[in-house]
């Protein structure tokens, strides 16, 4: 398992719940804003941690964190993810999965087996935009309709959330999003922050009144949207 980082805590990350956040390596969307850049392009370059340090880690938090939130990159892309998982459940801890949803199989075996009880998707624009916002030119995005529609069969509790920049999103196209997902129970709109650990630079924040309008039109949809990391 290529772990990259270790959040030992945080109360933000899943719901509910005190947890710690592990960070893997590798994904096959190239995000222009995306701000784990050397996560995604250049992971081997960067310090590991095996995994025996992790369960160690672990096992000396029992009783005092409830949770591991599994990221990266994009965690459905290695193959060993289902057993890293066991082996985090055996322990007693519960599982938050953030992904992408390019990979519904891994997605769907999971759930089937139980190893997932929190699922955030990112859906990163409207199924004609998603080229050009993932950086990849011939992108087909039936694999992430299917993952939001396996999703929606509300078998765990789940949130979609989309990260936006003023060049990429619409007020027209967050209800567009919002409308392919809902009825999600929980739908989030994060604004572009800056950072030096960009894929590509020349991207810029949204405007608080454009984003009001674009939490007000995923409003019609899915009833508990709302903005995240503005302040």
């Amino acid at each position: 398992m290529n772990i990259h980082g270790l959040q030992k805590l945080t109360l933000l990350d899943f719901p509910g719940h005190t947890a710690c956040t592990v960070f893997l390596g590798g994904c096959n969307f190239r995000c222009p804003f995306c701000h784990n850049a050397s996560l995604v392009l250049s992971p081997g370059e960067l310090p590991t941690m095996e995994e025996d340090t992790f369960f160690s880690f672990l096992k000396k938090r029992t009783g005092l964190l409830e949770g591991v939130c599994i990221t990266g990159g994009e965690p459905t892309l290695q193959k060993e993810l289902p057993l890293f998982i066991e082996k985090i459940r055996t322990l007693g801890f519960r599982v938050k999965l953030d992904t992408n949803g390019t990979n519904p199989a891994m997605l769907k075996e999971l759930m089937e087996k139980g190893l997932l009880d929190y699922v955030a998707m990112d859906v990163k624009n409207t199924p004609d935009k998603y080229p050009k916002t993932v950086g990849i030119p011939d992108f087909d995005v039936s694999s992430v309709l299917e993952s939001i529609s396996i999703l929606k069969e509300g078998k765990i509790p789940y949130e979609f959330r989309t990260t936006v920049t003023a060049e990429l999103h619409t007020a027209d196209d967050i209800e567009e999003i919002a409308k392919l997902l809902a009825p999600a129970p929980l739908y989030f709109i994060q604004n572009f922050k800056e950072s030096d650990n960009l894929i590509t630079q020349g991207h810029s924040a949204c405007s608080p009144e454009l984003l009001s309008d674009m939490c007000t039109r995923a409003e019609q949809f899915i009833p508990k949207s709302s903005l995240r990391g503005t302040d």
